[in-house]
């Protein structure tokens, strides 16, 4: 049993860690350094590895919770949505946008009103609140650990 608990552990400090790093170190230092087309296509390679990462490390940590039988609902309740945010973003937001993507010549020439602006903008956003959300509820883990 204590193997599930390092398990459970490495689990939601990779997920979280990988969170942080990605989203407020990476993507900044490229979106910085970067015309925005580069670090857009950058990390729009990234993307879908990035979600499978987080899918595996949440299935891995609420599989090891519900064999450990965790104390308490409220990590349980945390891994599910968590693992709901991760997978919206990875089978809907994420292939939605990269589609957005392809039709836009340029994000450095495109009007930000041109429509399929406004679309990517608002699936970016959506994103983004699920992101921040997913690192929030893993902080939470990690301080419940």
């Amino acid at each position: 049993m204590q193997v599930i608990s390092i398990l459970y552990r490495l689990a939601i400090a990779l997920w979280v860690g990988g969170v942080a790093l990605f989203t407020l170190v990476l993507t900044p230092i490229l979106f910085k350094t970067q015309t925005r087309d580069l670090a857009g296509s950058i990390v729009g390679v990234l993307f879908p590895g990035y979600f499978r990462w987080g899918l595996a490390c949440g299935i891995t940590a609420l599989v090891c919770h519900l064999i450990m039988r965790g104390k308490g609902m409220l990590p349980a309740i945390l891994l599910v949505i968590m693992l709901a945010l991760t997978a919206l973003q990875a089978f809907y937001i994420e292939p939605k946008a990269a589609a957005i993507k392809q039709q836009i010549t340029s994000f450095d020439t495109t009007p930000k009103d041109h429509p399929l602006r406004r679309d990517f903008s608002r699936l970016h956003a959506v994103s983004a609140s699920c992101n921040l959300t997913v690192l929030g509820g893993g902080i939470i883990l990690v301080i419940l650990l």
